[in-house]
């Protein structure tokens, strides 16, 4: 029998509740998934891939079937490597989709083999960005409903740091 492996990639800056919220009801739907993380040239990081990846699998530590990792290049080998054929996307906003769409169509010309599967995000995790996340906690806002605990007490540490 062959495994449904879905991909959930990006470059979780941090990685949210929003996406732990997605991630467990795509468990529903696939065997495993693995969170892959990656590097985005048009992004500036707060946390270097390494810590990205070790706040990931601390946030997602006992949940069954996930692994996460870190990947460069094109999304599409990645999947040929991991012998994947569906990416995992989340949309908070109809303004998000165009763009998904468009990402998902060119991932589909390089590897017809792949197909996309987005899932909203659920309304309690609307309005939560990793964006908005590191913003809130660069002028000293409460996360614990935003972040796993982990995230929360990375971002703290970073931003102290940052304070002095």
């Amino acid at each position: 029998m062959v495994k449904r492996i879905a991909v959930y990639a990006g470059t979780f800056d941090p990685i949210t509740n929003g996406h732990i919220d997605l991630l467990k009801r795509a468990l529903k739907m696939f065997d495993s998934v693995i969170i892959a993380i990656t590097t985005n040239p048009k992004k500036t990081p707060l946390f270097s891939l390494e810590e990205r990846v070790a706040l990931a699998k601390a946030s997602v530590k006992g949940i069954k079937r996930v692994k996460v990792e870190s990947f460069s290049g094109l999304l599409v080998n990645y999947l040929k490597k991991k012998k994947a054929h569906t990416i995992l996307r989340g949309l908070r906003a109809l303004s998000e989709f165009e763009y998904e769409f468009q990402q998902a169509l060119m991932n589909r010309k390089m590897f017809p083999e792949a197909d996309t599967v987005f899932i909203m995000t659920s309304p309690k995790y609307f309005y939560v960005s990793s964006s908005m996340v590191k913003e809130i906690a660069l002028l000293g806002g409460s996360l614990c409903e935003c972040v796993p605990a982990p995230v929360d007490k990375a971002l703290k540490a970073k931003f102290s740091k940052k304070g002095k």
